[in-house]
């Protein structure tokens, strides 16, 4: 049996847990922080004695207790009364208040040993949710459809939040056993089978993580100590944990070693951080700074991504340590989904405030990144973003649709919002320009199942999630007729009807073809592929019709047109964007209404006498002097 102390696993892993239940050779070593207690001991389910730790420095229990295998369960005693899970559980068989059970992270043998991991450069990110991914709602059941996902022209699947959490049905975000894979989508080696068949398929495998709060129902941190959490910052979501007041260290080595583990022991290819503007740090080195370091050596020789979420979208999040940053490697674009949807139609209620869903903003976006890089925002009521300079076009992640969007829509999806011709010209848009674009899942077949919030939270808590989330909702004036007879999100329908269907996956063929075709092209023609947004310019030429040109030096350049409207004649087109590079006319080599994608066909007419013919609703592309890959029309 290998062994966490194993001369050759310390030779493939620079990283060695340090806390939970460790599987060793003359038995199991146990290591908690429990600066709250006098005493710790191990409960096991098949001894009625109890097995005490000893204490060490700075609040840490640990023993190594032989005869204890792979299946045991325990759980510690605190000070003689209260029976706790252990925090750094690597499985819940029976949930959040259950028993801890003992794992051997050796058991499972991995084919991916030849696996380079994965940059940020030409990724394209697909959202799962685990739970509503397939009917069955597996790790096993999601890995069927990954040869799918490789031939669609993903890159890298970004699972939504996998830790325990309580209930039979969850987002994820309500995690309160960090290192415990929800036991509801199967065992823990469930999940490395996931992620060995991805990489055997060549697909990344990120992992959305939660160290901003914890869930209400099953946290038991604070019994083992009261410094897990703090009251000096203001969390929506939860009670924000303590990365920088009195005893933090233990707190830091637990979320540090976290981020370690989904790296070292599930190989996972990085992490998307959620919320990074809700983890709160004023010491010298900021946690995710820390985090970034430490990930990175537990991955080594492997290379991962880090991503993070951040509301104000603070470039400095995504800027190298050597330049004053925190080292992520990209951060979520939520300005571009909010201009797309106020574009796509013309709401701009709440958060939607800001944007006008204009051609010139989608030029923005290509060129520049963000919308916002310091100027007031009015519906915060204070400045948002920073200046972008240098930062690549690769670290923006731009979204048409994301689990948040999609449940803020009432659970509508993009298409059925927009329409599938405009929905069709804003994905053309996302999935050309420079930045990395990101899918929800269901979103390649054109899914119209709903996505909508849910939790399976009981009693009073149970009636304040649902409470809360209509509260939530009502921000948006004109949702607040809809919301009584909506689906109440702790309720079984709404998981149920959140999940994909089958039947779609395997009818809507014109949609897959379409996100096939485009997300290929993008892949493999170099001028797109090259993610250059410095070789990139854009004019706006009518009310609702802009264009993107890339330039592409021998490769020859593209030309994008989009329009976001009726039709238009361009006579005449005084904008030299427009001007074919010398000796290399344009040809049309693709169009978003072709009719293999449920399109009319009218781009095929796009030349009009001395002017230009805009097809409604329509994204339609150019090469110079050469058919680009993809071609449709």
């Amino acid at each position: 049996m290998t062994t966490a102390a194993d001369p050759q696993r310390q030779a493939t892993y620079r990283w060695a847990p340090q806390l939970g239940a460790l599987m060793l050779e003359r038995g199991t070593q146990f290591r908690v922080w429990a600066p709250a207690c006098q005493t710790v001991e191990v409960s096991l389910q098949s001894l009625p004695a109890l097995l005490p730790l000893e204490p060490e420095k700075n609040g840490y229990f640990s023993a190594l207790i032989p005869g204890i295998g792979k299946g045991t369960k325990y759980s510690f005693r605190l000070d003689g009364a209260q029976l706790a899970p252990d925090p750094c559980s690597r499985y819940q068989p029976q949930g959040p208040h259950g028993p801890s059970e003992v794992m051997d992270p050796s058991s499972y043998h991995w084919s991916d040993s030849a696996w380079p991991g994965i940059e940020m450069p030409g990724q394209i990110l697909y959202e799962m949710h685990v739970g509503t991914f397939t009917n069955e709602g597996t790790f096993l059941a999601a890995a069927r459809h990954i040869p799918e996902l490789k031939d669609l022209g993903i890159t890298t699947i970004e699972l939504m939040p996998l830790n325990e959490c309580a209930g039979k049905w969850n987002w994820g975000y309500d995690g309160v056993d960090l290192f415990a894979p929800y036991h509801v989508y199967g065992v823990p080696d469930d999940l490395k089978r996931f992620v060995d068949l991805a990489h055997k398929e060549g697909l990344g495998v990120i992992l959305d993580v939660v160290y901003n709060h914890l869930g209400p129902d099953g946290n038991y941190l604070g019994v083992f100590s009261k410094r897990y959490f703090t009251d000096r910052y203001k969390n929506e979501w939860g009670q924000p944990i303590n990365f920088d007041g009195a005893d933090s260290r233990g707190v830091r080595d637990f979320v540090v070693e976290n981020a370690c583990y989904w790296i070292s022991e599930f190989h996972m290819d990085g992490l998307r951080v959620d919320a990074t503007h809700n983890i709160y740090d004023a010491g010298p080195v900021h946690i995710i700074a820390e985090l970034s370091d430490r990930a990175r050596q537990a991955a080594d020789p492997r290379k991962i991504i880090l991503i993070g979420e951040n509301e104000p979208q603070d470039i400095r999040y995504a800027t190298p340590q050597s330049e004053g940053g925190y080292g992520l490697d990209a951060l979520w674009n939520d300005d571009f989904h909010h201009t797309a949807r106020v574009a796509a139609t013309g709401f701009r209620e709440a958060y939607f405030t800001d944007y006008r869903g204009s051609p010139q903003e989608f030029v923005s976006l290509a060129k520049r990144g963000y919308l916002f890089q310091g100027q007031h925002y009015f519906w915060h009521k204070k400045p948002r973003g920073f200046p972008i300079t240098n930062q690549a076009a690769a670290q923006f992640v731009v979204y048409l649709q994301n689990h948040d969007q999609i449940a803020n829509a009432l659970g509508k999806r993009m298409p059925e919002l927009a329409g599938p011709a405009l929905y069709r010209a804003l994905f053309t848009t996302m999935a050309l320009m420079p930045c990395t674009p990101m899918l929800f899942m269901g979103q390649e077949f054109g899914a119209s199942t709903p996505f909508y919030y849910f939790a399976n939270h009981e009693g009073q808590l149970g009636d304040d999630v649902s409470k809360g989330r209509k509260k939530f909702l009502g921000q948006f004036p004109s949702f607040q007729p809809k919301l009584e007879n909506f689906p109440d999100s702790q309720t079984q329908e709404a998981f149920s009807n959140s999940k994909l269907s089958d039947a779609e996956r395997k009818s809507h063929e014109n949609w897959r073809l379409f996100h096939r075709d485009l997300l290929w092209m993008r892949r493999l023609d170099p001028v797109f592929a090259s993610q250059d947004r410095r070789r990139l310019d854009g004019a706006v030429l009518e009310k609702d019709v802009f264009l993107l040109r890339f330039f592409g030096r021998d490769s020859g350049d593209r030309l994008l047109v989009v329009n976001l409207g009726d039709e238009v004649t361009l006579e005449p087109i005084p904008e030299p964007l427009l001007a074919p590079p010398l000796d290399r006319p344009w040809t049309l080599s693709w169009a978003s209404d072709d009719r293999r994608y449920g399109g009319d066909g009218k781009s095929r007419r796009f030349f009009r006498g001395q002017g230009w013919h805009l097809p409604m609703q329509t994204a339609v592309l150019f090469g110079s002097g050469q058919k680009t890959l993809g071609s449709g029309s």
